[in-house]
């Protein structure tokens, strides 16, 4: 399929990155021609995706409306830095190519990012769609943004940005350096970090204008792989020599915390495959940050009992 470039100068480039998300793309770009507001691009990097053919045969409805990229897999990071680097908006908006705006997305995020004196980067809130059923939860029901957008609070975890739900000023983020593509993931996190520090205006609205699918084999679906990323990006940004007192302090309790609920993931994973004294060492590990009743109970089932808590476990996984 050849590179397709539009000739207009929109508002707002929306990049989607789109690696395995064949079966997917088509509902994802529906949902931002759906928009109620229309002065946009679109920009569809395939970021050497294998199922490259049967993508390609369901972007050709869409050939005079979107403007489509390929390079080789080099992750999302370097895929979306690549659609920022031909986007033409004042603004940006990132989508992944699994996931669904609801119509009133762009309308909504560029209302908050205008407002109020202005901001520089906007996120909101989302739900899960897991098949073709939505959670009753939302994103921000388990993960909660609760005051302001500071690098405190997004290192302590109480401001948790969704990606697919960012609109932000291009400006600020050529400014910033891109993602960092040397992060597989949580590469995304590693930029909201840099433009706090660097003085970015961040804000949120807790209303649900994206619908986020979650299936087996996408990054959502494996909580290690996330919580390893942002272990990455937290050390990395220990070694800033402009961090607070505070900021340094919470880099430290959610290095331990996030340490702590690998190993509880990796004991739970263990537990399931039989690997009984791998799982305990998981278990000791993470008790080390939780000292918890439960999983001491759960150690001491491993030591007496192995194969009926893994018995139970896998009846209470399924």
């Amino acid at each position: 399929m050849a590179t397709t470039t539009l000739q207009t100068s929109p508002l707002v480039s929306v990049i989607i990155p789109a690696y395995k998300v064949a079966s997917f793309i088509r509902e994802t770009l529906d949902s931002v021609l759906g928009q109620t507001f229309s002065d946009y691009e679109i920009i569809v990097i395939n970021d050497g995706s294998p199922d490259t053919e049967e993508l390609e045969k369901r972007l050709e409805a869409y050939t005079d409306l979107i403007t489509y990229i390929q390079q080789p897999n080099q992750g999302a990071g370097a895929a979306r830095n690549a659609g920022l680097r031909i986007a033409r908006g004042e603004f940006v908006a990132f989508l992944d190519g699994d996931d669904l705006w609801l119509p009133e997305f762009l309308t909504e995020q560029l209302a908050l990012i205008n407002g109020g004196g202005g901001c520089d980067l906007v996120y909101a809130d989302a739900v899960n769609l897991d098949g073709a059923r939505l959670k009753r939860t939302t994103n921000m029901d388990f993960n909660p943004s609760d005051g302001p957008v500071t690098a405190e609070s997004l290192i302590s975890g109480k401001c948790r940005v969704i990606t697919s739900s960012v609109v932000a000023r291009r400006r600020c983020i050529l400014d910033a350096g891109l993602f960092d593509d040397n992060f597989p993931n949580s590469q995304d996190f590693d930029l909201w970090l840099r433009l706090a520090k660097q003085g970015a205006r961040l804000n949120y609205q807790k209303k649900v204008l994206v619908h986020r699918r979650i299936y087996e084999g996408s990054l959502a679906s494996n909580p290690i792989k996330s919580f390893a990323g942002e272990i990455s990006v937290l050390e990395k940004t220990s070694n800033r020599p402009d961090l607070t007192e505070e900021e340094r302090s919470a880099i430290l309790r959610t290095l331990d915390l996030r340490r702590a609920a690998v190993e509880v993931l990796r004991g739970k994973q263990r537990l399931s495959a039989g690997e009984f004294d791998s799982a305990l060492s998981a278990f000791c590990n993470a008790n080390a940050h939780y000292h918890s009743l439960k999983l001491r109970l759960v150690m001491f089932g491993l030591q007496i009992a192995p194969r009926l808590l893994q018995k139970v476990y896998r009846l209470r996984a399924a």
